[in-house]
């Protein structure tokens, strides 16, 4: 899989973007959706990647600078062709060691609290994320878990 810095342009990424967000406002209250959409993810202060295989869109991942030493990751999503094919977990070793070489001490997360999200928080998990207090602008929410992890060294 090519894992590449997307400038959000490719009708295919826009299109999983969509439906990132129908899901989120689907199964969270919008109050507790916190997924952004296009224009947000062109942010300067957000590196946003994609995963290729073949031509075809396999998922994408983005990282936002919160201070000079915290990011947080934002907008995870596989294509439904490629769920449970290793996409995400490629996609999270790219983007946790390009925050890493950038000099990041420290990745954060916001997920959901439904069964719909257990798969993303078993994947974070499996990569060291403890549960955490409500960190940045978010506040404390019956529907959203929160993530933290250090980063110390380089992801294999």
């Amino acid at each position: 899989m090519e894992i590449k810095i997307d400038d959000l342009s490719d009708v295919e990424v826009i299109k999983l973007l969509d439906e990132h967000l129908s899901d989120m406002y689907a199964t969270s209250p919008p109050e507790s959706a916190h997924a952004l959409d296009v224009n947000a993810l062109k942010s300067p202060d957000i590196t946003f990647f994609s995963g290729w295989l073949d031509g075809d869109l396999q998922g994408c991942l983005a990282i936002k600078q919160l201070t000079p030493h915290h990011v947080e990751l934002k907008s995870m999503r596989t294509s439904n062709s490629s769920r449970k094919s290793g996409v995400a977990t490629k996609l999270l070793t790219h983007a946790l060691n390009v925050a890493i070489d950038k000099g990041y001490q420290k990745v954060s997360l916001e997920t959901g609290t439904h069964e719909y999200f257990r798969p993303a928080r078993n994947l974070y998990e499996k990569f060291g994320f403890t549960y955490c207090d409500p960190f940045s602008d978010y506040k404390s929410d019956p529907h959203s878990y929160f993530m933290t992890r250090d980063l110390l060294e380089k992801f294999v």
